[in-house]
């Protein structure tokens, strides 16, 4: 696997962790990082941003946030899928063929 590949792996565990704890203390709902990582997606999915790009430069680029997304979406006194379990259900998502976004 590419180091790159780990380092994006750690980076995201960390955001869903802190997420999480965020949550978990009172300090954000799970409503307000929902709402940040949606504009965060707006931003990276307006003004032809995916033009010219290809599906899979468009999962690449969506997999971050949907990670995140379904990490957010845990309960906060649960613990944590770990990031291949993570990366799992955004794949299960996916559609055959399609975008990562088509099955929400």
């Amino acid at each position: 696997m590419n180091v790159a590949n780990l380092q994006v792996e750690g980076l995201l565990m960390t955001i869903a962790s802190i997420n999480h704890v965020l949550v978990r203390r009172g300090l954000l709902s799970a409503d307000d990082i929902e709402i940040a990582l949606r504009k965060a997606e707006a931003i990276e999915t307006s003004d032809g941003a995916w033009e010219g790009l290809s599906p899979a430069h468009r999962d690449a680029i969506s997999f971050p946030i949907l990670l995140l997304q379904l990490a957010n979406r845990c309960q906060p006194e649960a613990d944590l899928p770990s990031f291949s379990e993570l990366a799992g259900m955004v794949g299960r998502m996916k559609a055959p063929g399609g975008d990562q976004r088509q099955n929400w």
